[in-house]
């Protein structure tokens, strides 16, 4: 293609910078990605399937900055759920510097929706303080701001509960959650590469649908042809395992997001936005078997 980008991307062996890395590749651009442990299983997959693996620390900035080299675009994201949201945030503004350093012509950051309205979220509140870092830094960005990805429904908290029978969430069966899958999320951000100075300076809330939970469990049901039920989760129980994921789901109950899915689907129609339906119907279900079904009550 006559756009085709060199693209750095950090968080490459997760879920969603995998997810990046394959809409990358599969629309002809040239990737990278930054890895404390080059010589990994996920690392080696991610050679094998033509990716240039380079070692790198999100930590040390000098490191970013020898794997920033040659590019033009960095991808960049990070996960509070294994740092902290304190590290997180030292990352996100470690890397954004060495961009800068290394001179890449656009950086991509991966934050969250509504990140940017003070919701009191400390994995919210983290990421922002990157955006704003990113705002002040004076080199071209772009913000990608997801919504709760709709992967959380086998999630390892929850495929228990689906095995027998259940889809359980912290939240009243009839709220209604904006959605996204990880493929929309690679794809926006291909989208975003190949756009470059169209989407310079703009931050994009980003949602492939909106459903409750009652909602969800119809789907669920008829994509699996078993029944499930829907359980709403008392909110202590959350927060005595996390007061941060017990905060964000008081605020999806009071406020939620607002990503505008209509305004998404026709500027970027290229990403191919899946419903809820949509990834049920194209996920393979036989994870579930692994542990085996167990008749709900």
């Amino acid at each position: 293609m006559s756009n085709t980008r060199s693209v750095l991307v950090t968080g490459a062996t997760g879920q969603q910078g995998g997810a990046v890395v394959r809409a990358l590749i599969a629309r002809g651009h040239r990737v990278k990605a930054i890895s404390r442990k080059p010589d990994s299983d996920g690392a080696k997959r991610l050679a094998a399937a033509g990716v240039e693996v380079v070692a790198g620390d999100l930590d040390d900035g000098a490191s970013v900055a020898k794997a920033a080299s040659g590019v033009d675009t960095i991808f960049l994201m990070g996960s509070s759920y294994e740092a902290g949201t304190e590290a997180e945030t030292r990352q996100g503004i470690t890397v954004a510097n060495a961009a800068k350093a290394a001179g890449v012509g656009h950086l991509i950051y991966s934050s969250v929706a509504d990140a940017d309205k003070k919701t009191g979220i400390p994995h919210f509140d983290s990421k922002y303080l990157v955006e704003k870092h990113l705002a002040g830094l004076g080199m071209p960005y772009t913000i990608s701001s997801p919504v709760a990805f709709m992967e959380n429904t086998v999630a390892p908290w929850a495929i228990d509960g689906l095995r027998q029978g259940v889809y359980a969430a912290a939240l009243p069966p009839a709220r209604v959650l904006q959605q996204i899958t990880i493929d929309d999320i690679g794809a926006f951000v291909a989208a975003l590469a190949e756009r470059r100075e169209q989407v310079f300076g703009k931050r994009f809330d980003i949602a492939g649908d909106e459903l409750s939970g009652e909602q969800q469990v119809k789907i669920l049901s008829e994509a699996l042809g078993r029944p499930i039920r829907y359980q709403e989760l008392p909110i202590a129980a959350i927060r005595q395992q996390s007061e941060d994921t017990a905060l964000m789901f008081e605020w999806f109950d009071l406020t939620g997001y607002d990503a505008d899915i209509a305004a998404l689907r026709r500027d970027f129609a290229d990403v191919g936005w899946h419903s809820y339906a949509d990834w049920a119907r194209g996920f393979d279900w036989s994870v579930l078997d692994k542990g085996g079904w167990v008749s709900s009550l």
